[in-house]
């Protein structure tokens, strides 16, 4: 291993689906270009559904699963010796597949082809995590909605594990039940929960999970309601829009920015 290379800050966001998860990953992608300038920062779109590079405004050409699908597709040729060369070549395929955007990379987990389950592209998934870890300063993970990928251990270790919730109890359920999973199965080093969506400041003592650090309460964001329907990006978001308040502040008590 490079004794040169930093180790960096793995953040991985997780919770129940529809709860505004990828909206507030993208937020912690633009807060981390804006408080880290000339820092690496590699965003990753682990979720199947792809939301994250629409977020971010970033067209995607190429995914991890095009690099798998076609180690299959060699091998399923015959063309065993092809196969080796295209996964010997995997780490510089890797970099190729990602977009370069002003400030960060981008990386998309993409959606096998397949139907059924996602076990391979997300066993893929954790080898590129670990692959590429030691060459970005903060990596940005939208998880994929559920318990899944930590079930799996697709993320093996994270330093930072963010629960995202609105205020319904189903979305803190997930929430609790992806920290037990996280609990018996993964490493982590510091793990906290943002409620988004807020209609009701009153309630917000319902939203509690035992050792879990309340980082946010978000209000619903009517500025980032009509920046979705314009169909633009997080970074045309107003800095003063509620999702860019809230996370920042979550950020802060992680001591990440």
């Amino acid at each position: 291993m490079d004794e040169n290379k930093t180790k960096a800050k793995i953040i991985a966001v997780a919770g129940k689906g529809g709860v505004g998860k990828t909206s507030l990953c993208s937020a912690i992608v633009r807060h981390l270009v804006d408080a880290h300038p000339g820092k690496r920062i590699l965003a990753i779109d682990a979720d199947p559904a792809i939301g994250l590079s629409t977020a971010l405004g970033i067209h995607v050409e190429h995914t991890l699963d095009d690099i798998r699908n076609a180690v299959i597709e060699t091998s399923e040729r015959g063309e065993y010796r092809q196969a080796i060369e295209i996964l010997n070549e995997a780490r510089f395929r890797i970099f190729d597949t990602m977009v370069e955007c002003e400030g960060f990379s981008f990386l998309a987990i993409g959606r096998p082809e397949a139907a059924g389950c996602y076990c391979s592209v997300n066993s893929y998934l954790k080898e590129v995590i670990s692959m590429l870890a030691g060459d970005f300063d903060y990596v940005v993970i939208d998880c994929e909605a559920g318990i899944e990928q930590i079930s799996r251990r697709v993320l093996d270790e994270v330093t930072h594990l963010i629960l995202i919730t609105d205020q319904s109890a189903k979305g803190v359920n997930v929430c609790k039940e992806i920290k037990e999973v996280a609990d018996e199965l993964i490493k982590y080093e510091r793990i906290g929960i943002i409620c988004n969506r807020v209609v009701d400041p009153s309630m917000n003592d319902l939203i509690k999970l035992e050792n879990v650090e309340n980082l946010a309460f978000i209000p619903t964001d009517p500025l980032h309601a009509a920046n979705d329907i314009q169909g633009k990006s997080v970074f045309e978001l107003p800095a003063d829009s509620n999702i860019m308040v809230g996370v920042k502040q979550a950020l802060q008590a992680l001591e990440i920015i």
